[in-house]
């Protein structure tokens, strides 16, 4: 990781990084388990959130000048009406709550800490929003899919190591194409959260 720097983003100042982020999107999550196959004018729709939302913060990976990597967040009252409905059914106030979403990376920078980084950088902006829950989703795929590549390894352990934990009444429903499908249809995700207030052991 030594080679790469990391560049913290707020609001208009993302407009220029839309392409890249949106080209390593469409790239990383054309993987299992997404199997997203999306456009670049979606790509911008979709990240301009980012770029307008008063509460958002994007974090690039760069090696030089080059966009390898990036994780972005928002405070949950900012995101997308379909994450949002499942904690609003279950009672959850949003002022609480920042929204953890993407982290992206191309495969040759993996296992390299980039991810610890990239958790580390967004849990302090979600504290200096006075959030006391961190959330982000994962999409639910069962565990004999036919599409798990041999080599494909679940990031639970990571995810659990940075203190997250999986609540399984919290699912939403997200719509996307994925490869194989003529038109696009309605995934579940679940959601993972981390108690922001709870001190370290």
């Amino acid at each position: 990781m030594s080679s790469l720097s990391f560049l913290p983003v707020r609001g208009l100042a993302f407009l220029p990084y839309l392409e890249p982020v949106g080209a390593l999107r469409l790239r990383v999550f054309h993987e299992y388990p997404y199997l997203y196959e999306g456009t670049m004018a979606e790509e911008h729709d979709y990240l301009r959130t980012y770029a307008v939302a008063e509460t958002s913060l994007v974090v690039l990976a760069l090696d030089g000048s080059r966009v390898v990597g990036a994780t972005t967040c928002l405070a949950m009252a900012e995101g997308d009406s379909s994450f949002r409905a499942c904690f609003e059914r279950q009672g959850w106030d949003l002022s609480q709550i920042c929204y953890f979403g993407e982290s992206v990376l191309l495969p040759e920078y993996r296992g390299q800490g980039v991810g610890k980084v990239f958790c580390e950088q967004r849990v302090n902006h979600a504290a200096q929003l006075g959030a006391k829950w961190a959330a982000f989703c994962a999409v639910d795929r069962p565990a004999d899919d036919p599409r798990r590549p041999a080599d494909y390894r679940p990031l639970d352990t990571f995810w659990q190591a940075q203190g997250f934990q999986k609540h399984p009444e919290l699912q939403a429903t997200f719509v996307w194409k994925e490869i194989g499908e003529a038109v696009e249809s309605p995934k579940t995700l679940t959601f993972w959260l981390k108690d922001l207030t709870s001190k370290p052991s």
